[in-house]
């Protein structure tokens, strides 16, 4: 499978600005346990990401 950059880009992107924010959208204070949750969610959305594309792959792969 081939990664694009973009992806990477998106993730490096929203992994900055996860660490740099000292408020979150909903007016909470960010110490680093909840800067550290909201990095697993995001790693764990780009996995779920990754593994339905490989499936995909798996799929049109087979039919041909």
């Amino acid at each position: 499978m081939k990664l694009k950059v973009w992806w990477l880009i998106i993730f490096s992107i929203l992994s900055f600005v996860i660490f740099i924010r000292k408020v979150a959208g909903a007016g909470t204070i960010q110490t680093p346990a909840t800067k550290l949750a909201a990095f697993i969610v995001l790693v764990v959305f780009f996995i779920v990401i990754i593994l339905i594309q490989l499936v995909l792959l798996l799929f049109v792969k087979h039919r041909k």
